[in-house]
Formats: C-alpha cells, structure tokens, sequence
C-alpha cells in the first residue's frame, strides 16, 4: 500500500488550528482575561428572519408525506438556481440554469473542481493567499508557482509576460488582503487566460461587500471571461451560511479546453461524488434573494461594514499602514515597529486579548503584515479598536 506522500510538503499544522492553541494555551493561563476574536472571519449575527422563516416552512413540507422531499438534483433545485439567474442578471450577467451549481461551500467546491485537472497543470496563485488555494494543489502534487502581492503593487498582481500558468487563482475582494480588483485590472487577467488558454478559478465570496462601482461583483462582468473563468461564491460571508452551508459555483457552458467542455466534466463528478445541498437549506438559501430578505442580508453586511471602519478609524489614528475595509471585511495593515506577525500576534493577545491572523500564514508576501475582520460583535469591536490603540503604544 502506499500513501499520498504529498501531505509531507504540507506543514503538520494549520495556521487556525495554530492560532487556536496558543489562544488555548493563554486564555489556561490568564483565565481573567476576555478574548476578543477578530482572527478567522466567522459570522456573529443570527441568520436573517426570513431566510429562518423559509427554514421553518421547509422543515414543515419534510414532516408530511405530501410534501417531503428525498434525493434531490445533485447540482441544486431549480428555485435556486433560478434565484441565483435573476441575482446575476441584475448586474448583466445572463447565466443559464444548468451553468450553476448549488454546493455545501465555496472551499469545498474550489477543492473538488482540481478532479478536473491533470497534475501536470502549473498552478498560479498570488501570495499571500488563501491557504486552501495552495494546499489543495500540494496534496495532488501540482507545480505552484507564485505572484507577489505587495504594498508596492496594491496587493493586486497582475500577469506578468514571462509566467506561464494553467490554473490561475484570483480572490476579489481579496481574503487576507481586503483588495478588490477594478474592471480593467481584471480584464488584464481574463485577456492573458484566454491567450494562454488558461482556466481562472474566481473566488466571489466577498462580492457582497463591495462598494466601489469599479469593483466586479462577478468575473462575468468582464468581456471574454465566459470562455476561461469558473466563479465560486457563497452564502457564508453575505447570508450568515457558515454553520448552515451553501454556495454555489457558475461553469459556463462556453468554458472549453481542448474538446472537453468543463460544464459537463463538472456535472459528471458531482453526479457521482456529491448527493448535493438538504432541501431546507436550499429553501433558506433561495429566501435570501426575496426582498425582505435582501434588505435583511443587507443590513447584516452594513453592520460588518461598521466594523471594519471603526478599526480602520483606529489604525488611522495610530499611524499604521493598511488596505482592505472598503470592499471587504477585512483590515489587512503592517505590523507596527517592522514587528514579525506572530511576534505581533503574540503582542496582541497579551498586552490587549485580542486575537488577529499573522500574515505569515497566508505565505511568505505576508510576512510582517496582520489580518483583522470586521465581522465581530460591534461592541466588542469598539473594544478591540481601543485595545489595538494602547497596544501599539507601549511598542
């Protein structure tokens, strides 16, 4: 027998379970210290009232024989899909039904859509980065090659003439950075895929967070992206789906590499590796889109929106260098004192018991940067604002 020896090129530990021991590690310690958690970019607020109304009604259809519903279409209910066309559509973006896909979540779906690709695929992906882009390509055994994202560049790269790439990630609003690409930087992007024959993989997740009129919510809002780009998006960060779970993935029937349509590559591996999202999860899903439940979601979004600008006010007021909290949850600054990010992280918990993410973790561009989300509790927030503050002070 042998095993996957891949995973040896994988560090033994991940950087959340690591934050999560040394968070247990000093909260044993210093058990009168509250922690305030602005590091993983989880949820606070309770789902929407119409998205739990719809939960309750499908509970409701599956507890009479008239009404219950079994196996469903492993690539999602029509209700949705349908839900998700007029979604898009709003913003001229014409999908048809069967270019959709309903999933448990976008990292789930950015993970199984590499069953697509040969491992002799060199794979592009900026760093930082999100740590999943990575590591599902080490563990199959792909070539990775990277793109510095750095202050001097916005922590926007943009393709460069002498890289070639077969599968190019793009996160827009970024996770950890908070940048968002403008429409032309993304139409660079969608020009060099389509002459290299490239396949982008366009993480949407924090398309809801966006303000800018320049900042596609969609890679489809940008000319030729039909014909390289498969988007992933998800309820988690605009319905408060994390612990709940759905997405959902768009494969354009355009997509085509050699004469191998991925829409349909893509249908016949969920049709035979996934049995899809529950009913009453989907019904939830498809209430998000109602008008109430729009302005429900909104509202939501709006109050981590607060968050974010309260700690970018305080970091303003320290003097410290940061991007992101615009079009994103997420505050990404610079360590203050040319610190380390863990060295800061450490600071942090200890002088003020606030929890971020060290930059490091996101890969070696990150280093002496730090990641806060705007996604906590706002008075708590406000707190941790004042904390961060006096903890820079003492540097």
């Amino acid at each position: 027998m042998k095993i996957n020896e891949n995973y040896k090129n994988l560090s033994e530990s991940y950087l959340f379970s690591t934050i999560a021991k040394k968070v247990a590690v000093y909260t044993q310690q210093h058990p009168e210290q509250e922690i305030i958690r602005l590091g993983i970019g989880d949820v606070t607020l309770p789902l929407a009232a119409p998205v739990v109304d719809a939960l309750h009604a499908a509970v409701e259809e599956m507890g009479k024989k008239e009404t219950f519903h079994g196996y469903g279409p492993e690539q999602g209910y029509g209700f949705l899909k349908q839900a998700l066309m007029r979604y898009y559509a709003r913003r001229g973006v014409v999908l048809a039904e069967n270019e959709i896909f309903v999933g448990d979540g976008a990292k789930s779906d950015i993970g199984n859509i590499l069953d697509l690709f040969d491992v002799d695929n060199t794979v592009l992906v900026p760093d930082p980065v999100y740590p999943v882009y990575v590591d599902t390509n080490v563990m199959a055994g792909r070539r990775i090659v990277y793109a510095a994202a750095t202050r001097e560049n916005g922590f926007l790269p943009m393709p460069q003439a002498d890289v070639q790439a077969d599968l190019i990630y793009l996160c827009s609003p970024n996770n950890p950075t908070g940048a968002a690409y403008s429409r032309d930087q993304l139409q660079a992007w969608v020009d060099y895929a389509n002459e290299r024959g490239a396949v982008l993989l366009f993480d949407a997740a924090y398309e809801s967070f966006i303000t800018d009129g320049d900042v596609p919510h969609s890679i489809y809002e940008v000319n030729g992206a039909e014909t390289c780009a498969i988007e992933f998006c998800s309820f988690s960060k605009t319905a408060g789906f994390t612990g709940t779970r759905c997405s959902y993935t768009v494969v354009p029937q355009a997509l085509v590499r050699g004469s191998l349509h991925l829409n349909a590559m893509w249908l016949r591996r969920q049709t035979t590796k996934y049995n899809g999202v529950p009913y009453i999860v989907q019904r939830a899903a498809a209430a998000v889109f109602t008008e109430e439940g729009q302005k429900a979601t909104r509202a939501a979004i709006d109050y981590y929106r607060a968050n974010a600008a309260v700690i970018a006010a305080a970091l303003d007021e320290a003097g410290i260098w940061y991007c992101g909290g615009k079009n994103s949850p997420y505050i990404w600054m610079q360590c203050p004192g040319g610190m380390k990010s863990w060295d800061f992280f450490d600071h942090l918990l200890e002088h003020a018991g606030v929890v971020g993410t060290p930059g490091a973790g996101f890969g070696a561009q990150g280093e002496g940067y730090f990641r806060l989300t705007g996604f906590g509790d706002a008075e708590k927030t406000r707190l941790a604002a004042q904390k961060l503050q006096e903890a820079v002070r003492v540097l």
